[in-house]
């Protein structure tokens, strides 16, 4: 069964979130990771979403793979160089 995981983040710091999106490119792939969707909100249709909010939607075979993908001493070691560039929040959504 497949799992997604799906990010949203508002960039506050361009250049040191860039390192971070850097540091982590084509490691989603090693994981079976294809991206669906990658880019800024355009229109919000129902509730509040913060200005400037950008949102990827990442699908993988399934949930242990998405899982392997976060927990990856990769993963982790390039999520350190977010920190401060951004307000980030993770959900991973598992579809039948």
């Amino acid at each position: 069964m497949p799992a997604f995981i799906i990010a949203t983040t508002v960039i506050t710091d361009a250049p040191r979130f860039f390192e971070y999106v850097k540091a982590i490119s084509g490691l989603a792939e090693r994981f079976g990771g294809e991206t669906y969707v990658r880019g800024p909100v355009t229109e919000v249709l129902e509730g509040e979403v913060p200005e400037g909010e950008r949102v990827i939607v990442t699908r993988y075979p399934d949930a242990a793979a998405a899982k392997a993908y976060l927990h990856s001493d990769e993963y982790q070691a390039a999520k350190l160089l977010r920190k401060d560039a951004g307000s980030v929040v993770v959900r991973m959504v598992v579809v039948d």
